[in-house]
């Protein structure tokens, strides 16, 4: 991938806990090479060196949700509840998601996979997904995915 100073990028890493953290932030130099990029993450003054490899661009299918609890599928309540947690990951990723529209409590497409929400942003239709992990059935990852 060829970034630019400015591309919005997205950043895992692990926090001082040991859990898994996902920084948001903004290209502010490049190297030749495939050499390491500078990222200025958001709500820091300066910039961190990232490896390439580790970045992602931001988009509506990279944003992503993982979260423990086999519940939070299973009951109708919680699962409407992970349309909002979506849509505040997307906003802290600096994603405007104007078109967002909630399916009541999810429309089942199969034993592992909710789909929990429409929408649409620059002409392209999406569906926000809850899905059971098959190897990991307490992780349940949310995520928006081509129509």
């Amino acid at each position: 991938m060829m970034y630019r100073p400015g591309d919005r990028v997205r950043f895992e890493t692990t926090g001082d806990d040991g859990w898994p953290l996902i920084r948001y932030g903004f290209v502010g130099g490049v190297s030749g090479n495939g050499g390491p990029i500078v990222v200025m993450l958001d709500g820091e003054l300066t910039g961190d060196v990232v490896n390439r490899s580790e970045l992602q661009p931001v988009s509506i299918t990279s944003i992503e949700l993982c979260l423990r609890g086999a519940d939070l599928i299973d009951d109708p309540d919680l699962r409407k509840g992970l349309v909002a947690l979506w849509h505040a990951e997307a906003d802290s990723a600096g994603l405007d998601v104007d078109e967002l529209h909630p399916i009541g409590d999810g429309k089942r497409e199969s034993d592992a996979c909710w789909a929990l929400a429409e929408l649409m942003t620059a002409d392209q239709h999406y569906v926000v997904r809850a899905l059971q992990l098959p190897n990991e059935p307490e992780i349940i990852r949310v995520r928006a995915e081509n129509r």
